[in-house]
């Protein structure tokens, strides 16, 4: 109550006009100004959300490109690594019946020289049975025909076989 003794009603009206003639002047002058700054501001504002927006757009579409390519590339590298191996696979393969049609010629050639030698042996051996044959039959021939002779002969051409 006090305050209000310190104040004349004259002054609380002229403040109170002086302040709505300053309010008017700023509505005339300021206000739309004011409020253009402000509008400018809040379409700055609403324009740099607008953009950060799209730019998380393009991030989200650039990431979902980047992981596209990687599972093509991925896809790629797989397919790739199948081919090596399934060629790597048919060169073993390959090698591997080469190996075999090698060891069956190796193993040909063996058996067809064990039978050449074989044969060859059986022929050497006829033909020592032969001479040891007609070595014994001329002995017999020379000599005296007599059984102890006869024997002594059979013996001397049988242990001339075990020599052989």
């Amino acid at each position: 109550m006090d305050l209000l003794k310190l104040l004349s009603t004259n002054e609380i009206i002229a403040q109170v006009l002086g302040f709505l003639i300053l309010l008017a002047l700023l509505r005339v002058f300021a206000w739309k100004r004011i409020l253009g700054l402000l509008d400018k501001r809040k379409e700055r504002i609403a324009l740099e959300f607008k953009r950060i927006e799209e730019a998380k757009a393009d991030i989200e579409r650039l990431r979902l490109e980047y992981d596209k390519k990687l599972a093509s590339i991925d896809e790629a590298a797989k397919l790739k690594i199948d081919a090596a191996l399934n060629e790597a696979r048919a060169i073993l393969e390959e090698s591997r019946k080469n190996g075999y049609i090698q060891a069956q010629g190796i193993i040909d050639n063996a058996k067809q020289s064990v039978k050449y030698e074989l044969a060859k042996a059986k022929d050497e051996l006829k033909n020592e049975i032969i001479d040891l044959t007609l070595k014994a039959t001329e002995n017999l021939i020379q000599e005296k025909l007599t059984e102890e002779g006869d024997r002594r002969l059979v013996k001397d051409f049988l242990e001339g076989v075990d020599k052989l």
